[in-house]
């Protein structure tokens, strides 16, 4: 169900969950600012997403609250996943959803990224 991108951050999300080791993912990355794990339902053949460690509900929320370093070292991270995965060649999707109209179901800023195959157009038409 998607979340109202204005509604306060809830510490028992399940990215929160997982950031606390409640929850178990399959991490591929992590560092001081942020974790990347496989989503459990791929929407592509690969599909990871990204989070920071920070208790942000959206990008907006995120650009607007978070220290420069914090800034920083999440989108360094996003950009050392893809690399790292050997998404740069021959290319990757980012992907953030941000409310109910953006499709955010996860009260937690996370980034999406998308490879493995061609992903067609931006959006459905």
């Amino acid at each position: 169900m998607p979340i109202d991108a204005t509604e306060p951050y809830d510490p028992n999300n399940i990215f929160a969950r997982i950031l606390r080791d409640e929850i178990p993912a399959d991490i591929v990355y992590e560092d001081g600012w942020a974790v990347a794990f496989r989503d459990i339902n791929p929407q592509a053949p690969t599909h990871i997403l990204v989070v920071p460690r920070g208790p942000y509900v959206s990008w907006d929320d995120f650009s607007e609250r978070a220290s420069d370093e914090e800034l920083a070292g999440f989108v360094r991270a996003v950009g050392r996943v893809a690399r790292e995965n050997g998404f740069v060649v021959p290319g990757y999707r980012l992907l953030a959803n941000t409310g109910p109209h953006g499709g955010q179901e996860v009260p937690h800023l996370h980034v999406h990224l998308f490879a493995g195959q061609p992903l067609g157009p931006m959006l459905a038409r």
